[in-house]
């Protein structure tokens, strides 16, 4: 059973940074895509950070470019995201999601691609 469990959201002032990770099982964690996305209230989820993994590949969209970096660690196996320079924008319930790779006519940076998803964890940017 693939599972996917984030941690450490929280609140955190205009201009902090937050590490978010993401605990994987059941699945070949080193051949999955894997991808960040965030929902605020009343929106529908958006990408912020995707990595493919076959070719080492990242999307950003231009929101998080610069600020954010994804990343992973095959041996533990976790996924994180590293968010700097936070807005208040970039508030809302951040989830990490994975899928095998295959044909689809979404791009694979965006949510219909992905099939397994995570809990998610709140992250609020606030003075």
């Amino acid at each position: 059973e693939v599972q996917l469990v984030e941690s450490g959201g929280g609140l955190v002032p205009p201009g902090g940074s937050l590490r978010l990770s993401c605990a994987a099982s059941g699945f070949d964690f080193d051949k999955y895509i894997l991808a960040w996305f965030r929902q605020g209230p009343g929106e529908e989820r958006a990408v912020v950070a995707a990595l493919y993994t076959a070719t080492g590949m990242t999307h950003y969209p231009d929101p998080t470019m610069g600020r954010f970096t994804i990343s992973r660690d095959n041996a533990r196996p976790t996924l994180y995201l590293q968010m700097n320079l936070l807005k208040p924008g970039d508030s809302g319930i951040y989830y990490c999601a994975a899928a095998p790779p295959h044909a689809a006519p979404h791009p694979w940076y965006s949510a219909p691609y992905y099939d397994h998803w995570g809990q998610g964890t709140q992250v609020t940017v606030s003075p």
